[in-house]
């Protein structure tokens, strides 16, 4: 493999120098999952700049509930898109920084700040932006333990040592405090060929974690088990990076990982089940929380779920929002009994194709 400064300095000068917009894209992944059912976020991201918007390349969506008045890091900030978007979701009582490595990209988010600040009417800016490493986020000056979310959309792939990427993010959350991001992963471990290709470096395929990897070092690191929220299939079609792939899967997912509100055993399968009823008390999501790609949990029904869920919420920023017990509620609708705290996520897209599930992919365009 390449050594992580050579892997750094191509993505720098990949996004920094070489692409001017996400027109200059070689391939469409960057631009996988830029819509949501949610109005309030579809308006949001409506009232960004149009050439923040252009010069943004982010593989999904990643604001997560619950964000008014929260503290929101974002990794790997680019043009600002996502950053200014939260600026006007967590409103005057919260604030919102973006990190990232890429000099014309900082300048290109800072040039806009006076404009969003004015177009969602406050009278001092809740946004800033700081030049620095995803993997060094103590250096960049943030402080420990200071944020309530961490966001970041198709950043993790383009780091060498997605290890420090982790242990970072924990250490400047608060406790309870959530990861909520996008990402593109594999179904297999990468090849030292595909590892040495600046351009598959450059456009996320060789920094790919294999899905397990990232359960691993989260785990390793402290936080809780990763929940899978949503994925979607990444399709080949340019020759000369399926010639150069092989026979890999790759797709898109969002994950939520927890820092435990105090210190935890790790999150595992649980036979074990106990119940828990969702108040309905969180803005724009009063109907339902999802919880995971396979767990919807409806404002005044009690559910009867594995007790890895309610450790889970218990020990997150969430738990507020919640009422939990340890036993099972008498007359609570039981969790799907197929339902695993671990997902694979190409079993996932599997298994909603073999049910006829329309599947939003993302097509690698043809070319030499």
């Amino acid at each position: 493999m390449v050594s992580k400064e050579l892997v750094l300095e191509s993505v720098k000068e990949h996004y920094g120098k070489t692409l001017k917009s996400s027109t200059d894209l070689t391939t469409q992944v960057c631009k996988i999952g830029s819509s949501s059912k949610d109005e309030y976020i579809c308006n949001a991201l409506s009232d960004v700049h149009p050439e923040v918007c252009a010069k943004y390349y982010g593989c999904g969506l990643c604001i997560p509930p619950a964000i008014v008045g929260a503290s929101v890091l974002d990794l790997g900030s680019g043009s600002g898109r996502d950053c200014f978007a939260v600026s006007k979701l967590v409103g005057t009582g919260g604030s919102v920084v973006g990190v990232d490595m890429t000099k014309e990209q900082i300048e290109v988010a800072q040039s806009y700040v006076d404009y969003h600040t004015k177009k969602f009417g406050y009278t001092v800016p809740n946004v800033k932006f700081v030049e620095g490493y995803v993997e060094n986020l103590i250096g960049a000056g943030l402080e420990p333990a200071s944020f309530d979310v961490i966001i970041s959309n198709c950043v993790v792939n383009l780091c060498p040592d997605k290890e420090a990427v982790l242990s970072e993010a924990y250490k400047i959350l608060k406790p309870g405090g959530e990861m909520y991001f996008s990402d593109m992963y594999t179904d297999t471990l990468q090849s030292d060929a595909v590892k040495q290709d600046p351009l598959l470096w450059g456009e996320g395929f060789a920094g790919s974690l294999h899905w397990e990897q990232l359960h691993q070092m989260a785990l390793e690191v402290g936080f809780l088990a990763p929940c899978l929220v949503s994925c979607s299939p990444i399709e080949i079609e340019r020759d000369d990076f399926r010639e150069k792939l092989g026979d890999a899967k790759y797709c898109s997912a969002t994950y939520r990982i927890i820092k435990p509100s105090k210190p935890e055993k790790h999150c595992v399968e649980s036979k074990t089940y106990g119940g828990i009823l969702y108040k309905g008390t969180i803005l724009h999501h009063k109907k339902s929380f999802l919880f995971d790609c396979d767990l919807s949990l409806c404002n005044g029904v009690k559910f009867n779920v594995p007790t890895s869920v309610i450790k889970l919420i218990s020990s997150s920023r969430y738990s507020e929002e919640f009422e939990c017990q340890s036993t099972e509620y008498a007359d609570g609708k039981r969790c799907c009994s197929e339902w695993k705290l671990i997902k694979d996520p190409f079993d996932v897209l599997m298994k909603k194709a073999e049910r006829g599930e329309a599947l939003k992919s993302c097509k690698k365009v043809k070319g030499s």
